[in-house]
């Protein structure tokens, strides 16, 4: 449902309460506001002109030349393609510099050699939907349909000043698909006012029932039924007013009386429909089932097929309309029309619903009927489309309306005690507040000994027992005002464990850069696991296996990520990455008496380009140094602060010099490194890397707390060294003397370079390393720097026999 903030002041005193207020408040007392949309978003400099003439482009054959006054000295000229742009329109002008939606903006141009100053624009240039714009506009510019002021502001006269408010409603608040309802709902809710607009009809002494009678056979059905018969009215366009609320309500303009039934079924709630009596076709309205087969053409030019379940209009003889869900096109209002009968009745729900889903038809009215519509709003929504008709067109209204009526107008009462709110709700109101709350709502009511017998409003269908009421009572009073309390029965807590916790952050860490987890099965073949164990010894073998595949439980991860990677490059998937948390099995005993150890392991596989950049031509293959910065993150997940290091190592399966097993405080933890090319010949795989992790034993590291620190006030000071040293030294020794001998100022070191080549001595190397000092407390001195750096290049020349290079 779309509401006209600007359409919802009428009805109630919202001046100091802005769109998103109100909105905020309603969705906290239960109607849920989904959207607040300012229709004048993006538009700036949108003024009102007058076209004082209009030639055709001597150079464009669908162009027009226009000069256009917009308030200035000066009118200014405008090259405009609409075929509909005439001169003395009052018309919407964008001037240069103003914006419309979609970040359009408007700027001097030549157009075939003429030059154009602005745009005259069209409604959905505007922003507007093109489903609610007047056929007469659709195809075109838009120009007012009365004489305006020249040069002023464009956007109030177009309706675009005001906000839309969208509820999404629940299906028992029917009340809310009407602006009174929805005014009733905001007054509740600020305990103020709603002001109901009061119908003036002026009759003539000819009496309606002498021009029309009324007669329904399915009472059960229609138990009301008012026609109100209107001669002499003057089929026109609707004023801008009605026009602009109609379309910000979703709805299409069409005449200034079927208009007036579209505004006023948004306004009540209350469906109603304009016949044209000329061609109804006899002066007797018989509501009644449609006969099986029996068919009519309904406004949207289908013909279609009744049922004795639908429920129609005729005029005696033939259906003009399904009742409650769209008329039918004989009878239908066009610009010829003089003489109307408006309809204005009660349709049970069932026939409608019924007619609707049978016929694919779903109309506002039907869905209003389906929900139920206020029986007490019926004859004053008749009466309020009577009076705005004959404001609005003209003619004369016979007395009347003629009626057939069975409807039952009585509020339901519910009674309630306050004790029974206050057990439900678990609060502890007092009658008064109570009182308060009944009276804010507008539901009369009776109390004695603290027991509300309440008479509900027929406009509120969906209260019918102390539920209902203790709803409403909850939704006034505030749902952040009723207290927490537990469940008084015996509870676990949930939550998770410190395991799935950390078992999350990895997988959230890996699924973040890009890598894609995997699920497979536990059991696999003594073949794929051979190509990375060097005995079958330990390896739990299935006494009756399914198949041949799986009749041993696995002990690694990595075969299941390989025959993954091997389908995905057989579909034409070169570029994959892949991740496995699951299940091990490894037994040192006769897996047949004793049960085999079950350990959790983490294993990944990558093989294709780890970075693509089209744009640039920039790639980059997965690689070793890929797979290690994968594994330094986990273990940074995972908070593992202890002594780490990659250790250069040959792994059965794995490529003999790109392999290192990774080890905390000196416990092998898990390996990485490419895949062996034999194996990967295997799979029909390209260069492929893997890591395989203990992921039982790193989440049971102890870990430090986090702690942070301030940003360092004082900055920082780099010393590069190369350094010479024999092929055999690894630069990971060479990074812990450094670190061991820099103490406290020294904050980072970081390799950045190797070389071996030419003038290099024989069994020599060069490695070159940054390194960052740094003092919290101060600025550090050349002086300071120059004496640490010296005791580093002290100790790398005494532990590992390095030069300096020259």
């Amino acid at each position: 449902m779309l509401i006209s903030y600007k359409w919802l002041k009428e009805y109630i005193n919202l001046a100091d309460l802005t769109a998103e207020q109100v909105a905020e408040k309603l969705t906290r007392s239960g109607v849920e506001v989904e959207a607040v949309t300012a229709l004048n978003t993006g538009i700036t400099k949108l003024v009102v002109g007058k076209v004082l003439s209009c030639v055709k482009h001597p150079e464009a054959d669908k162009l027009n030349i226009c000069q256009v006054d917009v308030g200035e000295e000066e009118p200014v000229q405008i090259v405009c393609g609409a075929k509909n742009v005439a001169a003395e329109q009052f018309v919407a002008v964008a001037k240069v510099g103003a914006r419309l939606p979609g970040g359009m903006k408007i700027k001097r141009a030549k157009l075939r050699g003429e030059k154009s100053e602005g745009m005259i624009c069209s409604l959905q240039e505007l922003g507007m939907e093109a489903k609610t714009v007047p056929k007469k506009y659709s195809e075109g510019i838009f120009h007012f349909p009365q004489e305006m002021t020249v040069g002023e502001d464009a956007l109030a006269p177009l309706g675009l000043d005001d906000t839309i408010l969208e509820l999404d409603l629940t299906p028992n608040r029917a009340d809310c698909l009407s602006m009174l309802g929805v005014a009733y709902e905001v007054a509740a809710i600020l305990n103020r006012d709603v002001i109901v607009p009061e119908p003036a009809i002026v009759s003539v002494k000819e009496k309606a029932s002498d021009a029309v009678s009324v007669k329904v056979e399915a009472s059960g059905d229609n138990p009301y039924y008012g026609a109100s018969i209107i001669k002499g009215v003057n089929i026109g366009e609707s004023p801008l007013w009605l026009q602009t609320i109609l379309m910000a309500s979703g709805v299409r303009p069409v005449n200034n009386v079927v208009d007036v039934t579209n505004y006023v079924l948004l306004e009540y709630g209350q469906p109603l429909h304009a016949f044209d009596f000329d061609r109804f076709g006899s002066t007797e309205v018989l509501v009644r089932r449609a006969t099986e087969n029996e068919t009519i053409t309904t406004l949207d030019e289908t013909e279609r097929t009744l049922s004795g379940e639908h429920l129609v209009i005729t005029n005696g003889t033939n259906p003009v309309a399904i009742a409650g869900v769209m008329g039918g096109a004989t009878s239908e209002v066009e610009n010829d029309t003089v003489n109307i009968l408006l309809e204005a009745a009660f349709f049970s729900s069932e026939p409608i619903r019924k007619a609707s889903k049978d016929l694919g038809l779903r109309s506002d009215s039907s869905i209003r009927f389906e929900k139920g519509v206020d029986p007490n709003r019926v004859a004053e929504a008749g009466a309020r489309a009577t009076s705005l008709i004959v404001q609005l067109a003209g003619g004369q209204v016979l007395e009347g309306p003629v009626a057939f009526d069975q409807l039952n107008r009585e509020s339901v009462e519910v009674a309630i005690s306050l004790d029974k709110i206050n057990r439900t709700l678990g609060t502890e109101l007092e009658v008064d507040q109570v009182r308060e709350i009944f009276a804010q709502l507008q539901f009369p009511y009776d109390e004695k000994d603290l027991t509300f017998t309440v008479a509900v409003p027929t406009r509120r269908q969906d209260i019918s027992i102390e539920a209902d009421l203790v709803e409403e009572i909850a939704r006034l009073y505030g749902y952040d005002h009723i207290p927490t309390t537990l469940p008084n029965t015996p509870t676990t807590p949930g939550g998770l464990t410190d395991s799935q916790k950390k078992k999350r952050k990895v997988r959230r860490f890996l699924e973040g850069t890009g890598v894609h987890e995997a699920v497979s099965y536990s059991l696999t073949t003594q073949e794929k696991e051979a190509h990375f164990r060097e005995t079958s010894e330990g390896q739990v073998k299935i006494t009756l296996p399914m198949s041949e595949e799986r009749s041993a439980l696995r002990t690694t991860l990595i075969p299941h990520l390989l025959d993954a990677l091997s389908y995905n490059k057989n579909r034409n998937s070169y570029n994959v990455h892949l991740y496995e948390m699951g299940t091990v099995f490894h037994t040192d005993e006769d897996p047949i008496t004793v049960q085999p150890e079950e350990k959790t392991y983490l294993s990944g596989a990558f093989m294709g380009l780890w970075h693509e950049h089209g744009w640039q031509g920039e790639k980059k293959p997965a690689d070793f140094y890929v797979v290690k910065g994968i594994v330094d993150g986990i273990l940074s997940e995972l908070h593992v602060t202890s002594d780490v290091r990659y250790v250069a190592t040959e792994k059965h399966g794995l490529h003999p010099g790109r392999t290192a097993q990774v080890e905390i405080d000196g416990r092998q933890v898990g390996y990485l490194g490419q895949l062996h090319p034999t194996v990967a010949k295997e799979w029909s795989l390209p260069a492929t890397y893997v890591f395989e992790l203990d992921l039982l034993a790193l989440m049971a590291l102890s870990t430090a707390d986090l702690r942070y620190q301030a940003i360092p006030k004082y900055p920082a000071m780099e010393r590069d060294i190369a350094l010479v040293v024999d092929e055999n030294v690894n630069a990971e020794d060479l990074e812990r003397i450094i670190l061991d001998h820099g103490g406290k100022l020294l904050k980072k070191v970081a390799v950045f370079d190797l070389y071996q080549g030419e003038n290099m001595a024989p069994g020599k190397k060069s490695l070159a390393f940054s390194l960052r000092y740094l003092d919290a407390e101060k600025t550090l001195t050349e002086e300071e720097v120059t004496n640490v750096h010296e005791k580093v290049l002290q100790g790398l020349e005494e532990k590992a026999g390095a030069t300096l290079r020259s």
